[in-house]
């Protein structure tokens, strides 16, 4: 009897867990179809490929998309190495139960969760007015460029929002890397930064990776630091420099279904924006994770 009820209760266990997984499965599934289904009549070479006219119902979307694609590189580029050092530091430089590693964790996991609004705010406060607008003041006689919204401010700001995922994933990849390599390295005769540099990075360069794929991933769709940073509601322009404003496809998204006139008539292109927003970020990420695998088979050649 004993045997039979441990079986009858591994299999509701099996059960529910899958049912449980294939359920996410299905919701993501169904999400899918439905943006795809939405958008399938107004996904269209022009939309992809010609700027916005008459107020965002006509034309097409192709600022938007580039503008994503520089604001997520701009994050990954000045985030990705910040959120590395960082890690590296709490991992191989200072003893993990220092007070000075202890108050970096603990300002980490703040940050992680501090609402993205609050990020907004704070790069408008800190990145435009006191940076950008001391620049103007300092090197151009207050003639405003630096001092207003830009694609720069947004993409530093984005860079804060991200940094607590990527400085937690680099971590769990240098941890992975066993000591014995980093205490063989040291007996041979190498100094710390030789053995990090030669030994450690290597080993954890998936992890690295990983942590600008989540970074990617968490910045893509975010509005909300962006609203007062840098992103603009229409431009029929792309940026030509870090310090012009720009058009984002998660802010084209929340101003059409929360302002727009006549937001059922515009729900196609809502859609449409949606999957185009999905497509770019699992483009984005898919080239990180080919980047990693093309990685790791040249390590494991080696």
């Amino acid at each position: 009897m004993a045997t039979q009820r441990k079986n009858i209760i591994g299999k509701l266990v099996f059960s529910l867990t899958a049912g449980c997984a294939f359920l996410c499965v299905g919701i993501v599934g169904w999400i899918m179809f439905n943006i795809v289904w939405g958008g399938r009549h107004h996904l269209t070479w022009n939309f992809l490929s010609a700027v916005p006219s008459e107020g965002m119902t006509e034309g097409g979307i192709f600022p938007a998309i580039i503008g994503t694609f520089f604001l997520v590189i701009i994050m990954s580029v000045v985030g990705v190495p910040f959120g590395t050092i960082t890690a590296l530091y709490l991992n191989e430089y200072v003893h993990r139960e220092s007070k000075l590693a202890k108050a970096v964790r603990f300002a980490v996991n703040t940050l992680a969760g501090i609402p993205a609004i609050v990020f907004g705010l704070f790069g408008l406060g800190f990145f435009v007015q006191f940076i950008g607008g001391g620049i103007d003041n300092v090197f151009r006689g207050g003639d405003m460029l630096w001092g207003q919204p830009t694609i720069l401010w947004a993409a530093l700001t984005m860079a804060l929002l991200t940094l607590p995922v990527v400085i937690v994933s680099v971590e769990e990849a240098l941890k992975q890397v066993p000591r014995d390599l980093r205490e063989a390295s040291l007996a041979l005769g190498a100094t710390k930064w030789q053995t990090v540099r030669k030994v450690v990075l290597p080993n954890s360069i998936g992890g690295i990776l990983t942590g600008a794929i989540l970074a990617v991933s968490r910045g893509a769709g975010e509005v909300a630091p962006i609203l007062f940073t840098g992103a603009a509601y229409f431009l029929p322009h792309l940026p030509g420099q870090l310090s012009d404003q720009f058009m984002e496809l998660g802010y084209h998204i929340f101003i059409m279904s929360t302002q727009s006139t006549d937001v059922t008539g515009t729900l196609g292109i809502q859609y449409a924006t949606t999957l185009v927003l999905l497509l770019l970020t699992f483009t984005l990420n898919f080239s990180a994770i080919w980047l990693r695998w093309r990685i790791r088979q040249n390590a494991v050649a080696a």
